[in-house]
């Protein structure tokens, strides 16, 4: 695996897709804030939660780019296309998949059967995040794709120049 284009094109594919969900969100299209919702897992003080979650989207982000480079290695191509159906899947695992499972390690987010209480303040995602607008799905699939195709394109397999 090359790590230094992993770590290089995982930065820029990370931060572009949290762009584009941050502008989502912006244009009210998404109520979703990835960085918010991971923040809150780590502390309390909603202020600091966007900056802590950034910092938490971020290594998960270098955390995805290895696994795709991997896949890379493994095909051997790295290409927009392939990029591409790599982001598409790991959005469905996203929201078919790991946003309904929140609830139960988020500490303080409410579940879709017990609700609210006063330590348990955001809102679940539920299906496809669907509780976080109808757009959401569609803001998700488009920044994934993004992170897919900019790692697929720009992505040097081991051994290439």
């Amino acid at each position: 695996m090359n790590l230094g284009s992993a770590l290089l094109w995982g930065f820029a594919a990370t931060v572009t897709q949290t762009c584009i969900e941050a502008g989502a969100q912006g244009f009210g299209l998404s109520r979703m804030s990835i960085p918010f919702v991971l923040g809150t897992m780590f502390t309390p003080d909603r202020d600091r939660a966007s900056l802590v979650g950034f910092g938490v989207h971020l290594l998960g982000g270098w955390l995805f780019a290895l696994i795709y480079a991997l896949i890379f290695e493994s095909i051997p191509t790295a290409s927009w296309w392939a990029g591409g159906v790599l982001g598409l899947g790991h959005a469905l695992f996203i929201l078919l998949v790991a946003l309904p499972l929140l609830p139960g390690l988020h500490p303080r987010m409410a579940s879709e059967r017990t609700g609210p209480d006063p330590t348990r303040a955001l809102e679940p995602p539920g299906f496809l995040a669907l509780n976080y607008g109808r757009l959401t799905p569609i803001t998700t699939l488009v920044g994934h794709l993004a992170f897919g195709v900019i790692l697929g394109t720009f992505y040097h397999l081991r051994g290439s120049c």
